[in-house]
């Protein structure tokens, strides 16, 4: 069975797509570019997203188990101001970026920390933190390329560990699914699968083998699943993150409940 993504990984990762993402808001014609994955942003709104939630998110790592964030932090993600100028707002982007990764590099990745996810698979520590981040990063600087004409898959190693991150953290969960009980399973291209299971004791994420090539089964009960959504890595948690539509993925069984998977609010995360 496939490993997670190692924590130095994770801070290469964050620290790629932070340069990734700054290139792009460099080469934009105008900061006032709109972000057609983010309604009613634009670029300079969405760099001041990502630097102050580094930032955000840094304070939170370096302030170590607690059971909120603290209260400094919260205060200045509120009265966050940043250069109106590129270069200097990039340049704050990079350091902003830097925090956090030095927070992450001091704190090393058992060590815990406040997260809004306490009730998912995943942990409440630097290198849950950590690998959440990552997937931010990334899906941001698809945002900022789609605002530029030319948005880019993800990187495939990225992407992999995204899918089940995003299934990890957002899914997972007690509450109680409150329809008839299911299971999603999501394929992806490069021969990874997960299963989520859900019903009325909540939602909750398995790995299961990938399809074979020659029959498209994939060693599990098949019929468990009510839908079976197949794409590459990088279209699956785009997908996931609202990025694009069902459409532009395969999707065995009922489409429908994807609907339902998408509306749920659970009551505890």
């Amino acid at each position: 069975m496939e490993k997670n993504l190692e924590f130095p990984d994770l801070l290469r990762l964050i620290d790629e797509r932070s340069t990734a993402f700054r290139a792009v808001v460099a080469a934009a014609p105008g900061l006032d570019a709109q972000v057609p994955t983010c309604p009613g942003w634009t670029l300079f709104d969405l760099v001041k997203h990502l630097g102050g939630g580094d930032r955000f998110w840094a304070a939170i790592v370096g302030a170590g188990s607690a059971d909120a964030p603290p209260a400094e932090a919260v205060a200045a993600r509120a009265a966050l101001e940043v250069p109106q100028e590129r270069e200097a707002l990039l340049a704050w982007l990079d350091a902003s970026t830097q925090l956090l990764l030095g927070a992450l590099r001091e704190a090393g990745p058992e060590s815990g920390c406040w997260t809004w996810w306490p009730a998912s698979q995943s942990p409440q520590t630097a290198g849950g933190t950590a690998r959440h981040r990552v997937q931010e990063t990334a899906v941001h600087t698809y945002d900022a390329q789609h605002a530029g004409g030319s948005p880019q898959p993800l990187p495939v190693e990225l992407a992999l560990d995204g899918v089940e991150e995003f299934l990890f953290t957002v899914c997972a969960t007690p509450s109680a699914w409150p329809h008839k009980p299911t299971a999603f399973d999501f394929h992806a291209a490069e021969g990874r699968s997960w299963r989520l299971t859900v019903d009325g004791d909540g939602a909750r994420v398995t790995r299961i083998p990938a399809p074979t090539a020659a029959t498209g089964a994939t060693g599990e009960d098949s019929n468990a699943a009510g839908a079976s959504v197949h794409g590459t890595a990088s279209e699956l948690v785009l997908y996931l993150y609202d990025r694009i539509q069902a459409d532009s993925l395969h999707v065995d069984g009922d489409a429908g409940l994807l609907d339902l998977l998408r509306a749920w609010e659970p009551e505890e995360k």
